[in-house]
């Protein structure tokens, strides 16, 4: 049986928990929680006095009766026990009242070099705080089609690739957040926003309190039902590729049908269906690929790049469907309603053992809505990642952000990584009054310069392009046979006597490195020599660093 003393320690350290804690987010509480916890604290005290005085007593001498002693240290041990687990509950309410400094809404690429970038620039303990739904570390989500998925992807699996892995960075392991003193919430969603309270309230009904919001919170795959597309609807063998846990669901299903069925179609000709499709196909499935699009990745590709790629895959024995898209997925009953066939609007059926969906992505912003300016699908920004509330920030794929004269959002990897890096000087240069470039707007700080660069892998293919693909685009080829093993070629996008992008396959690490300086550096030359040079040209403009994924 433990004795008074012991129990009397267990509250005292119970009330040092939540004195600390009551002091600093008794403005976060309603009436009722505050005069609860006020009431308790108090009563602690009480009977701390209490038995100090029966202890002064005995030392007196002045309670003769040991019986009598034993009565009133009986008492106190129950008084003791009770307030023990009064103050229980207690903390669990502090727990869903939290308040602090930074808040990164989004648990993604973005959230955890936003993290990087704070701790760099100055981060006391407990000051920033990453709420994020999912139920790990932020992560590099582009590998989720990558190596993930292929037989060997084993060895491709967390903690390899969190973040800051994909641009040569130190990985962000859960450990790292809290050596940082940063509180990492996870499987924590928020259902509501209060911008002007500078309050979000989760699912279970915890309340946190921010001074600076970042708005993280990224894309929801688009689904086959939301475009109208019949029998599209609770299907277990429709996979969507987002995050970790639909890319477990997706390797769990290879398995499985590797098995017992290996067919599968995937729908979307973009990064998903291109990345994807050629790891199914590793994978040993009969894969069709059905896109409404007449080419491959049809926004950044020319016609002759497409047909290289859709050649290459085909030699793979992928199966192309063009042009065309899904109307209806027909499931059978024998097979616990699993889809087994997709109908398409050219009257062709494929038959299919599992369906695997990139068509397209959505921001998650709709708590926001109505409280925040929007634009193009997004949050409203300017070259700062400032919206139109003050003290919210937001960042990566839910960002619309002033560039080259237009508005645009962009969904991808180094534009997470670079628009929140963005964001955190901002915030610090506000703050601190650091001198980073000219003087802009009240703070000094140069406005976001985005440098558009994607890559991709797959199959024994490995391209990467950096810049803008716009004006003349100009090949040079050394190998662009299907059949080959080791295909080489670019294109360069010409346009009023510079080089503005360019596009490689199978670059070396000097080619590659060189594609992103001319992207920056845009240089001036002659179109004959451009010729001439081909591949060589690249490896000649430098040596910046970039992202290994």
């Amino acid at each position: 049986m433990k004795t008074l003393k012991g129990i009397l320690e267990e509250v005292n350290s119970l009330k040092g928990d939540i004195d600390l804690r009551f002091s600093g987010q008794k403005h976060l509480l309603g009436l009722k929680e505050n005069d609860q916890i006020k009431k308790w604290l108090i009563n602690v005290k009480n009977i701390n006095s209490e038995v100090k005085n029966i202890e002064q007593e005995v030392g007196k001498r002045k309670i003769l009766s040991q019986a009598h002693l034993g009565k009133l240290v009986d008492a106190k041990i129950i008084e003791a026990q009770e307030l023990l687990q009064q103050g229980k509950p207690l903390t669990r309410v502090l727990d869903e009242k939290k308040s602090f400094k930074y808040i990164i809404l989004g648990g993604g690429v973005a959230a955890g070099y936003a993290a990087k970038e704070f701790t760099e620039r100055g981060l006391k303990p407990e000051e920033l705080a990453i709420i994020s739904k999912e139920a790990v570390a932020p992560y590099e989500r582009s590998e989720l089609s990558k190596s993930y998925l292929l037989p060997d992807g084993y060895a491709t699996r967390l903690p390899s690739f969190h973040v800051c892995f994909g641009s040569g960075g130190e990985r962000q392991l859960p450990e790292w957040y809290k050596e940082k003193g940063i509180e990492l919430m996870l499987r924590t969603e928020i259902v509501k926003a209060d911008l002007a309270s500078k309050t979000l309230t989760s699912a279970t009904g915890r309340v946190f309190r921010y001074q600076i919001l970042i708005i993280a919170t990224g894309c929801a795959a688009v689904k086959l039902a939301d475009l109208g597309v019949q029998g599209a609807n609770n299907a277990d063998n429709i996979f969507y590729l987002r995050e970790i846990s639909d890319a477990d669901k997706l390797v769990e299903a290879i398995q499985k049908k590797n098995e017992s069925g290996k067919k599968a179609v995937v729908i979307g000709g973009g990064y998903i269906g291109f990345e994807v499709g050629a790891a199914l196909r590793i994978n040993g499935f009969d894969v069709s690929l059905v896109y409404k699009e007449p080419r491959l990745m049809h926004q950044l590709f020319t016609p002759a790049i497409a047909s290289f790629y859709e050649g290459y895959y085909t030699n793979k024995g992928v199966k192309l469907f063009k042009n065309t898209v899904a109307i209806v997925l027909e499931s059978s009953a024998s097979n616990n309603g699993e889809v087994k066939k997709v109908r398409l609007n050219n009257g062709q059926v494929i038959e299919a053992d599992i369906v695997v969906v990139g068509v397209g992505a959505e921001p998650q912003i709709s708590i926001f809505k109505g409280q925040i300016k929007e634009e193009k699908d997004g949050i409203r920004t300017d070259g700062y990642f400032r919206t139109s509330v003050p003290d919210v920030y937001a960042v990566g794929d839910v960002a619309t952000f002033p560039f080259k004269g237009e508005t645009i959002r962009v969904e991808h990897i180094d534009h997470a990584r670079e628009s929140a890096k963005q964001a955190v000087i901002a915030i610090k240069a506000k703050e601190d009054d650091n001198s980073i470039a000219i003087e802009v707007r009240g703070f000094k700080i140069s406005e976001y310069e985005y440098l558009p660069c994607f890559y991709s892998r797959s199959f024994d293919l490995s391209w990467r392009f950096c810049g803008d693909n716009v004006g003349e685009a100009l090949p040079a080829v050394e190998d662009m046979r299907v059949t080959s093993t080791k295909p080489r070629f670019v294109t360069y996008w010409y346009s009023r006597g510079k080089v503005v992008g360019a596009f490689i396959e199978g670059g070396n690490d000097a080619e590659n490195r060189g594609f992103e300086e001319i992207a920056k550096r845009k240089p001036r030359v002659e179109k004959d020599k451009l010729a001439q040079d081909g591949i060589s040209f690249a490896a000649s403009q430098g040596t910046p660093s970039y992202g290994i994924l």
